[in-house]
């Protein structure tokens, strides 16, 4: 028997003691346990569209087939539901929703259809294997209704979730300077993004803007996990901070520990626009950003884009036209048209149409005032959160209407058909703002002027001017007919939220 000496003997004791400084103890936070998730609802309503789907259309036709067919055709039916599950659950549609705020089930509509014509080969494919037949009006139906429940089902389910106060995700910024507090800011003007902001986390803070008073610095970076566990954090923005990389580095990775989502900054965040893309050169993640010139086959594709949509909504609107221009006329004395020279592609000067929503011969000195204010980033907004220039006494009462529903810019339609105008692009601005543009504020003039733009689904009248011009630069750097389509698509949501977009 070979006696080994007493130095080399490791025992029970003093291997568990290894095993502790080497391994890090795992934290037993988890997150909140009150706080409602879009995920468990949209699992809860894709089984109750599945439901649906197999009551309005599988059982009938179940129900009338043979005995010997009744269980082969019930079970290709419910042969769609693990496809879509699992599909849904690889393409993100059920963790998105949590992780990305303000994401609406807009975003996700293209992979819904996807995943559910995918489904619903997966079900003829069964079909057709149990019993040797096909049935393509029943499969086409099945399709239809289960597809319209999916979508029906994640709007109510994203509504629902969005007014209760448990959907709310406790948020923290780290890094209490100009950009954090930018951040800070739209957070707190956006509730319909379920982030409840909880304050700041900075060892060395600058002084808070005047609308952020209420939002306290929480500590330092170095109090981060007691922090969490106080404020029972769910998600922790990372703006610029002057703490050094590697603790930053290892400030992400405790929160990562902790079960804290973690959203990053990008120090060049002003250039990354909503379509840039993040690819890996040996692990290492890089933005790609597109580049500014435009094939002259994307720009026709544009333009047959506007033509075509511009001439089909001046017929379906040409009722409403004669309306508006009849209580315009009733109204007050005037044109029914208002006609304003502003700036479009190349900077070149066209006379934009609206209609009238101010009286005759309104001073314009109020709104130069105005811009000059809110050009700052750091401008307060007005007692209603709103930076929108409040002019009673100015616009006529109908006119007031046409502001807040933003019919006063349907007659854009027309400078869209001459090509002065674009459906999707920048705000057309006037000549007397160009004065307080900074240099790249002017590659806003790389696209024509557009109808509805970025800023006008992103923020609106809840932006200064600033980050205003700073949201057509990314449209006018980043733009592609998928982002026109995109922003078409959010166009009605955002007119529903109301806010002026002259």
């Amino acid at each position: 028997m070979v006696d080994w000496p007493q130095a080399d003997t490791i025992t029970f004791e003093s291997a568990t003691d290894l095993a502790d400084r080497r391994v890090p103890r795992r934290r037993r936070y988890s997150g909140r346990t009150d706080r409602i998730t879009a995920r468990d609802l949209f699992i809860a309503a894709d089984c109750l569209a599945f439901l649906a789907a197999y009551l309005v259309v599988a059982l009938p036709y179940t129900s009338a087939a043979t005995a010997g067919h009744r269980f082969g055709d019930a079970f290709a039916f419910w042969a769609a539901a693990p496809v879509w599950f699992l599909g849904a659950k690889i393409a993100g549609l059920y963790d998105r929703a949590d992780q990305h705020p303000g994401h609406s089930t807009l975003d996700d509509l293209g992979r819904i259809f996807q995943l559910s014509i995918v489904a619903v080969w997966a079900s003829a494919i069964a079909l057709w294997l149990s019993t040797g037949s096909e049935n393509v009006p029943a499969e086409l139906s099945f399709w239809a209704v289960m597809a319209t429940c999916l979508v029906a089902g994640r709007v109510v389910a994203r509504t629902a979730v969005r007014r209760h106060a448990g959907f709310a995700q406790n948020t923290i910024i780290i890094g209490a300077g100009e950009v954090g507090q930018l951040v800070g800011r739209k957070i707190a003007q956006h509730p319909e993004f379920g982030l409840r902001l909880v304050g700041f986390v900075d060892a060395d803070p600058k002084e808070m803007r005047g609308d952020l008073r209420d939002f306290p610095v929480l500590g330092s970076p170095t109090d981060m996990e007691s922090l969490v566990r106080r404020h029972q954090v769910d998600r922790a923005i990372v703006a610029f901070s002057n703490d050094h990389h590697d603790l930053l580095v290892e400030l992400v990775g405790e929160l990562r520990e902790l079960n804290v989502q973690i959203d990053l900054v990008p120090r060049l965040f002003e250039a990354v626009g909503p379509v840039a893309g993040l690819h890996l050169v040996e692990g290492m993640p890089l933005v790609g950003l597109p580049p500014l010139q435009h094939s002259r086959i994307a720009r026709g594709a544009k333009r047959a884009f506007d033509v075509v949509l511009a001439s089909v909504a001046l017929v379906l609107v040409s009722p409403l036209f004669a309306y508006v221009a009849l209580r315009i006329k009733r109204d007050s004395s005037g044109p029914v048209f208002f006609r304003q020279e502003r700036l479009g592609e190349g900077q070149r000067p066209f006379t934009v149409l609206k209609f009238r929503t101010m009286f005759i011969d309104t001073d314009d000195a109020p709104h130069r005032d105005y811009i000059r204010k809110i050009m700052d980033s750091g401008a307060l907004p007005n007692e209603n959160s709103l930076y929108k220039l409040e002019r009673p006494n100015d616009i006529t009462p109908f006119g007031l209407w046409l502001r807040r529903t933003s019919i006063d810019e349907l007659p854009q339609l027309l400078n869209v058909l001459r090509g002065e105008m674009s459906l999707v692009g920048p705000r057309p601005c006037l000549s007397y703002e160009t004065e307080l543009f900074e240099p790249h504020h002017f590659h806003r003039f790389l696209v024509p002027a557009g109808m509805t733009g970025l800023w006008q689904v992103a923020a609106r009248a809840h932006a200064t001017m600033k980050e205003a011009l700073d949201l057509d630069v990314a449209y006018a750097r980043n733009w592609s007919l998928g982002l026109d389509l995109w922003v078409l698509a959010r166009t009605p949501l955002s007119l529903l939220r109301g806010g002026d977009t002259t």
